[in-house]
């Protein structure tokens, strides 16, 4: 099959069940060895979401006693482990014969086909061919294997044999080889053999790790007022406004209206800032000169450690500040005039601990608890997942001329991130790695993304030529975890649905294990009622375009200090984790929307078409339970309301057998993927502001005003029916009025003098009537109501 076609079935961007071995199963060896295999027994293990993977670990410490080489008289030595095809080498030391190596090399026994491992201890030569000082040589059928949780197996000195293993020569090696698992603590940060293709700087990047994002804090800098504020031109009074500075963030107040040299403002300036605090908070005071120039009258610096922190809504205490001064006093020296006449700026300044600082979406939140670790509640609940294997990826770039795939998956929920190892030129690799998180709401979401790893160290380009190296999407999947049952595991392949310029495109599919256990029933129940974000979020709530900006700082800086990290999780796949372009304007996004609205109303309507039959008695069967329904619930007002709740009840218990047995993904058909408009397409992966030529740019241009013309049409239709009830009684149709009038004053009577069920046993059968008495024309009232006037005849 050719790996770039698309596939022709829309069953390929479903959920797909699978079935993994999942477990322990180990093969039963002695310490020297023997035959069969054990499955484990233990209900739970920490590895057992995953599919068991063997490897042969050999952990080279340290080597003493070497010879020296009898030309140089010394000795640069390194290690030199074989088994079979494969060869992985320590560092090289120069000159020394007690050297310190401690690292670890594994080789998958799935593709190990010798019956020994070979250690070499070489001496290096810059002119020559290397030197064999002597080597250490185990039998594959009596290694050890260490079965967790077991200690780890100590290591021990073996003498050197020369190459021929007839005799022993000068110098003992510390080694440990043992049997194992990708459970096992040492593979981590084991070298291994399935890259062995990678050296230098990119061993690093295909490590598996865990990275915690950092601690980020909302800081409030309530700017309340300045004194003796003196301009440059003392001849004119200043017209000043403060501008705060953290780090790459800046923002101002708004200009004083006044020009006094005693401004007040009392406005709230909010940041994110993150620890370990690294930046300081810079306050200027500037004084609006003329139209383009501001000029700088005062300065302070503070440190952010020393803020108050805020655990709830009390107001923190405020505080006056000197100011440093610029120009006058400041410029010429005069030490004594900047004292006497310092400004000062008068703010209240707290790092606030109760807000939880959003980096994501709400719609796909992963952690909802605030700052202050204080104020965090016991966990409700544990989260495991075995990321096991992908398959069927793409080519994602070209190296040596040949097409490949190198990659690694992403995983975040709450302030973990985890980050697998990456599987070399594979287009079907196997991670079968787990991972657990703690969960305080079930009302949040898992992300998870699957990534080719372009910084290997070698001469990777990116499929399309050119450009900066970058970590290539392959894919994402989320998991909402209110979706899932307790208790069971979740074993299914999920699509790795990516939309480019040129379509849908599937890259692949993504097997993962998953389980949500539960710790506390009555506590995951209780927060069912308890707001989604922290109570401060809701007394003292940011408006809509703080909550914009400060999501776009927060992302920034999540994406800057976990690119520092050893292996770095780069920008690009912090981004795209986090969703940092998912408010852009996408006509796609739009029609997906406004279908998802026609949806919700879809019950609605068939309700409404249903009435319809049954009042024009298309079944007069249903007609006339319906009637029957009618006349009990009249007699028995007090059943309307438990006969609603039942019927809802009921209605659930028909809906538990149908209920959706999977959790839910990437769905191409809600996302109005599969049959968008090219041009659409460019549109969306356009930049911002757009890079398009003029006549493309006003071709949209134009297509926006179309759809926004259809969205003014439909919001003018619904403000003219409302100024239609407001016409009722505002006279400005006074025969409508007077008539409407006198309407409501004979319905009062009827109303007043008519038991109530009559009205209501009335009403019913008059809507309820046979067509042969109902009439094409419209009703009275609603002729009444379309005469009604409005203030679409007083615009433009």
């Amino acid at each position: 099959m050719n790996p770039l076609a698309v596939p022709d079935h829309k069953d390929d961007f479903k959920l797909k069940d699978t079935r993994p071995q999942l477990g322990e199963r180990w093969p039963h060896r002695g310490p020297r060895g023997g035959g069969g295999w054990i499955s484990s027994e233990r209900a739970t293990s920490t590895y057992d979401l995953v599919e068991q993977m063997f490897y042969l670990f050999v952990r080279v410490v340290k080597a003493k006693d070497l010879p020296t080489n009898p030309l140089t008289g010394s000795c640069d030595p390194y290690i030199e482990v074989k088994v079979g095809n494969y060869k992985g080498e320590t560092q090289r030391f120069e000159k020394k014969t007690n050297p310190e190596w401690k690292q670890v090399f594994a080789f998958s026994k799935d593709k190990v086909q010798s019956s020994v491992v070979e250690v070499f201890l070489r001496d290096r030569e810059i002119v020559a061919r290397d030197d064999y000082v002597g080597k250490v040589v185990f039998d594959m059928h009596e290694v050890p294997t260490r079965v967790p949780p077991d200690s780890p197996l100590a290591p021990q000195w073996y003498r050197l044999e020369d190459l021929r293993g007839d005799r022993k020569v000068r110098g003992e090696v510390m080694l440990a080889v043992w049997m194992g698992t990708q459970a096992d603590e040492a593979f981590p940060e084991a070298w291994h053999s399935d890259a062995a293709s990678v050296h230098r700087e990119g061993v690093l990047n295909i490590r598996s790790k865990v990275y915690v994002s950092p601690k980020l804090w909302y800081l409030r800098v309530n700017v309340i007022e300045a004194q003796d504020v003196e301009p440059l031109d003392q001849s004119q009074s200043p017209q000043v406004f403060v501008k705060a500075q953290v780090g790459n963030q800046v923002l101002k107040t708004k200009l004083c209206p006044t020009r006094t040299t005693n401004p007040m403002w009392n406005e709230d300036l909010i940041f994110v800032v993150a620890e370990p605090f690294e930046e300081h908070l810079i306050l200027t005071v500037e004084n609006k000169a003329s139209h383009a120039k501001d000029e700088v009258v005062g300065r302070v610096d503070l440190l952010l450690h020393i803020i108050e922190r805020r655990m709830d809504h009390r107001p923190v205490h405020s505080r006056w500040f000197n100011l440093e001064r610029f120009g006058f006093g400041a410029l010429e020296g005069d030490k004594g005039h900047e004292l006497k006449f310092s400004i000062r700026l008068h703010l209240r300044v707290c790092l606030e601990g109760a807000y939880h600082v959003l980096d994501e979406s709400t719609m796909y939140i992963s952690d909802q608890r605030p700052t202050a670790w204080q104020l965090w509640k016991q966990p409700v609940g544990i989260l495991e997942v075995g990321i096991l294997s992908a398959q069927g990826l793409l080519p994602m770039k070209t190296m040596e001329g040949r097409r490949t795939t190198d990659a690694y998956c992403v995983a975040k929920y709450g302030l973990k991130w985890i980050r697998t190892r990456t599987i070399i030129e594979n287009f079907n690799p196997k991670w079968n790695e787990q991972y657990t998180w703690e969960v305080y709401d079930p009302s949040t979401v898992i992300t998870l993304g699957v990534f080719d790893n372009c910084h290997l160290g070698g001469g990777e380009k990116p499929a399309a030529g050119g450009g900066a190296r970058i970590d290539s999407r392959i894919g994402k999947v989320r998991i909402r975890l209110s979706t899932l049952e307790t208790d069971r595991i979740y074993t299914h392949s999920y699509p790795l649905l990516v939309l480019q310029p040129s379509g849908l495109k599937k890259m692949g599919e993504l097997q993962l294990a998953v389980r949500f256990t539960c710790l506390s029933l009555a506590n995951m129940i209780y927060l069912y009622g308890n707001p989604l974000l922290p109570k401060m979020h809701y007394l003292h709530p940011f408006t809509v375009n703080q909550l914009d900006s400060l999501r776009y700082q927060a992302i920034n800086i999540v994406a800057v200090r976990l690119s520092r990290a050893e292996p770095p999780l780069r920008k690009e796949v912090v981004e795209y984790m986090l969703d940092v372009d998912s408010h852009m304007w996408s006509m796609r996004r739009s029609k997906a929307n406004f279908f998802r609205i026609v949806s919700l109303f879809s019950g609605v309507i068939s309700i409404s078409k249903w009435l319809g039959e049954v009042c024009k008695w298309k079944n007069p069967v249903t007609t006339v339970l319906v009637h029957v329904l009618f006349f009990i619930l009249v007699c028995y007002p007090e059943l309307i309301l438990p006969t609603i709740f039942l019927y809802m009840f009921l209605i659930g218990i028909w809906n538990y057998h149908l209920r959706p047995r999977h959790p839910s993904h990437m769905d191409t058909k809600l996302s109005w993927a599969e049959a968008v408009h090219p041009d659409e397409l460019d549109e969306e992966f356009d930049t911002f502001p757009t890079s398009k030529q003029q006549d493309v740019a006003r071709m949209r241009y134009d297509r926006l005003r179309s759809v926004a013309g259809r969205i003014q049409t439909v919001m003018g239709d619904m403000a003219t029916q409302g100024e239609r009830f407001q016409a009722l009684l505002s006279w400005r149709d006074p025969r409508a009025t007077s008539l409407f009038m006198i309407f409501c004053l004979i319905v009062a009577v009827v109303l007043y003098i008519t038991p109530f069920k009559i009205i209501t046993l009335v009403t019913g059968l008059f809507w309820l009537r046979h067509p042969r008495f109902r009439s094409k024309q419209p009703s009275i009232p609603s002729n009444f109501f379309r005469r009604l006037p409005s203030h679409a005849d007083s615009m433009l």
